[in-house]
């Protein structure tokens, strides 16, 4: 692998995504929404944060932003933020190479100390 894709997984051809449509991946053992807006891909943490199930990529997307279908919270495609809270999904950064996206995922650090 070249250094350009280091830390990168490579998810699957640029084809299999549908405009405006999530689709949701196994990526080292994190739940990812892709999208693809405007031949432009996107991933996000496909967990929704209120309800805490995997079902992001079934959100619609509106004016740049992916529309929980549960609730109604939009985030934005590019950095995942909530308009108008402080929920966040988290972001990851996506490469496409020979008509592949790659994708680089981190796992969440979590404190349970009190």
């Amino acid at each position: 692998m070249s250094d350009e894709l280091k830390g990168f997984e490579k998810v699957c051809k640029v084809s299999k995504l549908n405009e405006n449509e999530g689709q949701h991946f196994k990526v080292n053992e994190i739940d990812v929404a892709l999208f693809k807006v405007d031949d432009k891909v996107y991933a996000l943490n496909n967990i929704c944060p209120h309800q805490h199930a995997n079902i992001m990529h079934d959100g619609f997307i509106e004016n740049g932003t992916v529309i929980c279908p549960a609730h109604g919270w939009g985030f934005n495609l590019c950095n995942g933020k909530m308009q108008d809270a402080g929920a966040k999904l988290d972001s990851y950064e996506v490469k496409i190479v020979d008509e592949f996206v790659y994708v680089k995922v981190f796992g969440k650090k979590f404190n349970w100390n009190f």
